[in-house]
């Protein structure tokens, strides 16, 4: 009998803390945690970048797209130049988010002036305001 009380004692709380196997269920289905939000979120912001317009304002774009990945602001000549970088692809499996792995949005005085690959973009690059 004492050897029973004894097993029951170290089992029942060993059992407990090795149960620790949850699955997550939303209302779409499965979800499989960070790798799916992060494809969700790449793929929502190629989505909402291919429909966006050269010349559409600083403001309507971040209200549109959000908080960006990276941000820089800075004057050239009597130019204030913004870059916005939103997460568009994955190219590195780390967890962490690249510029290489981003989509830029360069405005000029408010003004969207030109997108592309967030790993080509660089300061020294002539502004070309309009």
């Amino acid at each position: 009998m004492k050897k029973s009380i004894l097993a029951l004692l170290i089992a029942a709380p060993l059992a407990m803390t090795l149960s620790g196997c949850v699955i997550k269920i939303n209302d779409d289905g499965i979800d499989h945690g960070f790798v799916s939000d992060s494809e969700d979120r790449t793929y929502k912001n190629r989505k909402k970048i291919a429909k966006v317009q050269l010349g559409s304002s600083f403001m309507d774009m971040q209200e549109k797209l959000g908080v960006a990945d990276f941000s820089e602001t800075y004057t050239d000549g009597d130019n204030t130049v913004r870059v916005l970088y939103y997460r568009t692809q994955r190219k590195h499996k780390d967890g962490l988010t690249t510029k290489d792995e981003c989509t830029y949005l360069q405005f000029i005085n408010g003004k969207l002036i030109e997108t592309g690959n967030g790993g080509d973009y660089s300061k020294t690059q002539k502004v070309k305001a309009n």
